[in-house]
C-alpha cells in the first residue's frame, strides 16, 4: 500500500513575527496614522510586556471617525475602540488546517498567535494559501490537484495517528 507522508505545519512555522503594533493608551489618530503609513488594515494592541489586548483595525478607525464627528471628541485612545474578542487569536501550535477553518469560519484577515497571552507572530489568510501550495509543490503526485491529496498530506494536530 502507497502512503502519502504526512506533513505537520503548525502556525509558528508560517506566522510572521515583525509585527506594527500599537498600545492600548495611544491617540486613535496617531494609530490611524499608524495603519496608513505602514499600509496595513489592522495591527494588534499590547502591553508594555507583550501581552496581547486587542485588535485596532481599519473597521475600528470608521468607527472612531463617526464618533469623532457626532460626539465631537478631540481624539481618544484606542482602548475605546479596538476589537478584544479572543475567536480572532491561534496558539503558535495550531495547525495548519485549523487556522484555514478558522478564517473560513470568521471575517477576519489575520490572526494573532499567542504564547500564553504573549504576542509572538500574525497569520494572513495569504500565509495559509501559500503554505498549501508549498507542501503541494514539495510532494509531487500525479492526484496533485485532489483536496483528498492535500488533506492526506497536511497532519492534523488533533488528528489520530495510524
Amino acid at each position: 500500500m502507497n502512503t502519502v507522508p504526512r506533513v505537520s505545519v503548525l502556525a509558528k512555522d508560517i506566522m510572521v513575527t515583525k509585527l506594527v503594533t500599537l498600545t492600548a493608551d495611544m491617540d486613535a489618530l496617531e494609530a490611524m496614522r499608524k495603519l496608513l503609513q505602514h499600509r496595513i488594515s489592522g495591527a494588534p494592541v499590547v502591553d508594555s510586556d507583550g501581552n496581547y489586548l486587542g485588535v485596532f483595525s481599519e473597521k475600528n478607525s470608521m468607527r472612531f471617525l463617526l464618533d469623532l464627528a457626532y460626539e465631537q471628541l478631540p481624539s481618544s485612545q484606542v482602548a475605546a475602540f479596538m476589537d478584544t474578542s479572543m475567536k480572532r487569536t491561534i496558539g503558535e501550535e495550531t495547525d495548519l488546517l485549523t487556522i484555514a477553518e478558522t478564517f473560513l469560519n470568521t471575517e477576519y484577515r489575520r490572526l494573532p498567535v499567542l504564547r500564553g497571552t504573549k504576542l509572538v507572530g500574525q497569520i494572513s489568510r495569504r500565509d495559509v494559501l501559500a503554505a498549501a501550495l508549498k507542501i503541494i509543490d514539495e510532494h509531487p503526485c500525479e492526484h496533485k490537484k485532489s483536496l483528498l491529496y492535500l488533506s492526506a498530506l497536511i497532519e492534523r494536530k488533533d488528528a489520530p495517528v495510524d
